[in-house]
């Protein structure tokens, strides 16, 4: 019989790396690295940190912007994997310089920041045009269905909303009853009269919630000729339910448009109604106002 060298993919080794060597040209790693770091001014971030006389150094926003559009392009959204990715992955240690963001600083860069973030997008999509990768005569509009975090069970009508309401005030009425008969009883029912009072508590929270959004809020209207009341949801009113050919979710339409040259992104918006033919106007106008504010062109609908 040969012989082999034995080996085993379970090992670790130390191994020297040069990060910048892993950032290899022609690749999107290497364009994202170049493209921040050489074209994008993030001095627009500075102003939201205030540790210059004190307080802990932050992460770079650039380090952030880094790992985040490198994962987004691998199909990893999660905060919580992008920090694995960070911690085992040699392409996002080459991106971050080896360092490892908590998740929660990931989570709180992606949500806190949303005009400077359409800020950074507008400048990338300059760079775009001074490269010549843009038509700017021809494009193609297109959307998709996207789950919110959103319950599907907190929407209805104002209507439904205030039924829900009722059944869950009669459900605590005999909770209530139900409690009180085990509170007569023998010392051994304690534990169920327990179950019994947090089942109380939960019900009057889910009550208190309904009655709060029905005070506070108006019922939504639809956006056909004849608008009509549709579905509201108390835990995200924007978004709305939406049948796909997964089923029904609660969530948003994100319409994307796109430049035919090279199919690159030029504007994007999400609508929390799942009919597409009303998102075309706004989006048209979004546009034609994000052209002339950065002037790439003029009267673009026009032309």
């Amino acid at each position: 019989m040969p012989k082999f060298k034995a080996y085993n993919y379970n090992q670790d080794a130390m191994v020297v790396v040069n990060f910048k060597e892993q950032l290899q040209p022609g690749t999107f790693e290497h364009a994202i690295h170049f493209l921040i770091d050489n074209k994008l001014d993030l001095s627009l971030f500075d102003k939201h940190y205030k540790n210059d006389d004190d307080g802990r150094p932050a992460y770079d926003p650039a380090i952030l912007l880094k790992i985040v559009l490198f994962a987004y392009s691998r199909g990893i959204t999660s905060s919580r994997e992008i920090q694995w990715c960070c911690e085992t992955n040699i392409i996002f240690k080459a991106l971050s310089c080896d360092t490892v963001p908590h998740f929660t600083t990931i989570a709180a860069f992606v949500s806190s920041y949303p005009s400077e973030i359409e800020q950074l997008f507008e400048q990338i999509l300059l760079v775009c045009h001074k490269q010549g990768l843009l038509s700017n005569d021809l494009f193609a509009i297109d959307g998709c269905k996207m789950s919110s975090n959103a319950a599907k069970e907190w929407s209805g009508t104002f209507k439904e909303l205030e039924e829900k309401k009722q059944k869950i005030r009669s459900r605590i009425r005999h909770c209530v009853r139900e409690h009180r008969k085990l509170d007569k009883n023998s010392p051994s029912n304690a534990p169920q009269a327990a179950r019994q009072a947090q089942t109380i508590k939960t019900l009057e929270q889910a009550f208190d919630r309904i009655d709060q959004f029905l005070k506070t809020q108006a019922p939504r209207m639809g956006q056909g000729k004849r608008p009509k009341e549709v579905k509201s949801n108390i835990t995200d009113n924007e978004s709305a339910k939406m049948t796909t050919s997964k089923g029904t979710i609660q969530g948003y339409n994100g319409v994307a448009t796109v430049d035919k040259k090279h199919q690159i992104i030029v504007d994007a918006q999400a609508f929390g109604h799942g009919q597409e033919h009303h998102t075309l106007r706004p989006v048209l106008e979004s546009l034609e106002k994000r052209y002339q504010r950065l002037k790439i062109r003029q009267n673009l609908l026009n032309q």
